[in-house]
Formats: structure tokens, sequence, C-alpha cells
């Protein structure tokens, strides 16, 4: 088991990191916006996964072996941003088509498996988050200890935190949706969430 004080101060560390914005507290309040909460969850699905499995690999020290072949990131970097910038890009076109539900009709057609997917590609193939889970993970481990009863907590404890942080976001998402919708300005988050889909698309390609 782990000491109360090192979950004390684990507990906050982490919350503090996960709801600080970045690739995928951006694309879930992108996708809060487009496709509403409900099916964004399916991408969130993808992304616990893709966490859970960065943190398992940090500690087993599987990403010393990933982080020595950066060509499986670059294939997982370059294939997901490519698919969010086609999505964004998809959404920017159709910026003037408002009727069908904001003219999202693409985004709107995306099936659960490719959500589910975007979210898993975006959490392993982002550097940043192995290399912050190297950094993190570790110190929290006590040697003496059973190693996977320990794992087990702290992975619990991430995804816990991270679940929460994307449903914030994604719930933010949907309101500025409904804010902006009552206002009449449709053409205006159709744009909105184009660029903001396209952004993540670069900073996960290039980041």
């Amino acid at each position: 088991m782990i000491e109360s004080s090192v979950l004390t101060i684990f507990i906050p560390t982490f919350f503090f990191v996960s709801v600080t914005p970045g690739m995928c507290m951006t694309l879930a309040l992108t996708m809060g916006m487009t496709i509403g909460v409900r099916k964004t969850f399916y991408m969130m699905w993808g992304e616990l996964a893709g966490v859970a499995l960065v943190s398992i690999a940090s500690v087993s020290g599987v990403a010393a072996l990933m982080l020595n072949f950066p060509i499986l990131f670059l294939f997982l970097k370059y294939a997901g941003g490519t698919y969010l910038l086609y999505l964004g890009f998809q959404m920017l076109r159709s910026r003037d088509k408002v009727p069908d539900r904001f003219g999202q009709k693409k985004l709107l057609s995306i099936s659960k498996k490719s959500l589910m997917l975007q979210g898993f590609i975006t959490a392993i193939a982002n550097p940043k988050g192995w290399a912050f889970m190297i950094s993190l993970l570790p110190p929290f481990i006590n040697p003496e200890k059973a190693l996977m009863s320990q794992l087990a907590i702290l992975v619990g404890i991430i995804l816990t935190t991270e679940f929460t942080c994307l449903v914030l976001y994604s719930n933010g998402g949907r309101t500025l949706s409904r804010f902006l919708g009552k206002k009449g300005n449709l053409i205006l988050l159709n744009s909105i969430s184009g660029l903001l889909m396209m952004g993540v698309g670069i900073w996960l390609a290039f980041g």
C-alpha cells in the first residue's frame, strides 16, 4: 500500500497537471463544442486507455525502449495530427452551411471506434506525456513494497483525475456552444471549433 503522506502530495500534484490546458483537454473542449458531451465520452475512453498505458510503461521501463525508437512516435504523431487537421479543415469549409446542426455533419458521423482511437493516439503520441510520467511516477513508488499494488492505486488516481478534467472541459465546450448558439453566432462557433481542432492536430504532429 501507499502511505497517506505520499497520496497527499501526489493527488493535488497530478490534478494540477491534468486540469492545466493541454493537448487532450483542448481536444475534449473542442469535441464538447461540436459533437456534445455524450459522444465525446468515447474519445475519453480511448484517451484514458492511452494514459493508463503510458503510466504503466513509464514505471515498467518500456518507456525507455519507446524513447529510443522515435520513429514510432513520429508515425503516431503525424497520423493522429493529420486526421485532426482534416476534421478541422472540414469544419472550416462547412462554416457557411449552418442549418444541419452547426454544419458539422462530418464530426457527427464519426464512429465510436474512430473517436476512441483518436483519444488513444493523442494520449500515447505525446512525448511530453511520456516524459512527465517518467519523471512523476517513479519517485512515488516504494521499491520495498509490492509494485503492482502501488501502481494500481496511482494509476487509479491518475485515471480518475484525468476523467474528471476531461468531463469538465467537454462540458465547458458544450456550454460555450450553447451560448454562441443563443447569440446567433453558429458560424463563429464553427470557425472556432475548426481552428481549435486544427490547432490540436498541429500541436500533436509538430509539438
